[in-house]
């Protein structure tokens, strides 16, 4: 059966990363039967149409359940089109961000890591959106913030995390901050102890946030996740990555749930920018989009979509560990000379 994927569009080496994923994805490469459906998120795309045509990835995205993202510029102006992330997110109803940082082979880590780590964080509430404002004058200025996190997407950060760690053979470790705050983080807390109920199969540590941070300063022995609240989840995410020694190893995955917790929607994407200084040169590392398409179609509902994803994370890790790298990761090949290392490889599975 025919699984049609759309694919946004996006700026600069964005764009560029991105058709070197198409590449991998394309079906002469992959053996599925996948289409392809176009949406141009460019920066003067989203300008031309006042981000109509954002609106209308999305809905497409809501239909065919599955995307993939390039990297887009945010411009600065206070009257812009923004960045169409936060677009995305309401349209698509996410709900999670997962972020998964791992040891690439020929790159030195920060700390002895050996094992994968994903960060499953809220998509929506918590400090992102919330009200704010100033009163009093001078030293007697306070500032106050009002801002909410909702037991539905609690639910399905708990209940995402203990599958995803099921399926990495991991633990799922952490938590928010439940002792200082056990009516607002507690509620975090609380869905973490039932998904733990439901899932007793997986090693559940449940850890305050601080003590999350510090735990992972020293050495594990299996793959970790770690549920968080949208900020908490945000900072995590950036310091694991950083953690491996780069986040061309990373990708990332926007969902949106059904009732019953499963997967409506996916989005994959690279959590870098645009990177303009490497525009047109074949210098920008193709990796992270890589990743992020082997992690779209382990995300499908069947087992050689999964299999083939799978393989196409492998393949791209063997081309690290045979030396073939781009020069941010120490190596001398171009942008499109690692892809085609990759598809060469998968050619031999």
């Amino acid at each position: 059966m025919s699984q049609t994927i759309i694919v946004l569009k996006g700026d600069q080496t964005g764009q560029e990363l991105l058709e070197e994923a198409l590449r991998v994805l394309d079906p002469k490469v992959t053996g599925l039967d996948i289409q392809f459906e176009y949406f141009d998120l460019s920066l003067e795309s989203r300008r031309s149409t006042g981000n109509q045509v954002v609106w209308d990835a999305a809905r497409a995205m809501m239909e065919a359940g599955y995307g993939i993202k390039a990297a887009t510029i945010t411009p600065e102006g206070k009257n812009d089109v923004g960045s169409p992330n936060a677009i995305l997110r309401e349209a698509l109803e996410a709900k999670v961000i997962v972020r998964s940082g791992r040891r690439l082979p020929g790159v030195e880590p920060v700390l002895d890591l050996e094992f994968p780590i994903a960060v499953v964080r809220m998509a929506v509430g918590d400090a992102y959106g919330a009200k704010e404002w100033r009163e009093g004058t001078n030293a007697e200025e306070k500032a106050y913030r009002t801002e909410y996190i909702s037991r539905e997407v609690c639910r399905y950060v708990a209940e995402y995390a203990f599958r995803h760690a099921k399926l990495l053979g991991g633990k799922v470790l952490g938590g928010p901050k439940y002792t200082v705050s056990p009516t607002y983080e507690g509620m975090l807390k609380e869905e973490l102890d039932a998904a733990a109920k439901r899932h007793p199969d997986v090693p559940y540590e449940p850890q305050l946030i601080d003590t999350t941070y510090a735990l992972l300063c020293k050495p594990h022995g299996e793959p970790l996740v770690i549920p968080a609240l949208n900020r908490d989840g945000d900072c995590l995410s950036d310091l694991v990555l950083q953690m491996f020694g780069s986040i061309a190893g990373a990708e990332s995955l926007v969902l949106g749930f059904n009732e019953d917790l499963s997967p409506r929607v996916v989005m994959a994407e690279a959590p870098h920018g645009t990177a303009p200084a490497l525009e047109g040169k074949n210098q920008a590392n193709p990796l992270a989009m890589i990743l992020a398409a082997a992690a779209l179609l382990k995300a499908f509902p069947d087992g050689e979509a999964q299999e083939v994803g799978q393989a196409v994370e492998k393949a791209a890790l063997d081309c690290l560990e045979a030396g073939i790298r781009t020069r941010d990761l120490g190596g001398s090949v171009g942008t499109r000379e690692f892809t085609s290392a990759v598809i060469d490889r998968l050619g031999q599975v």
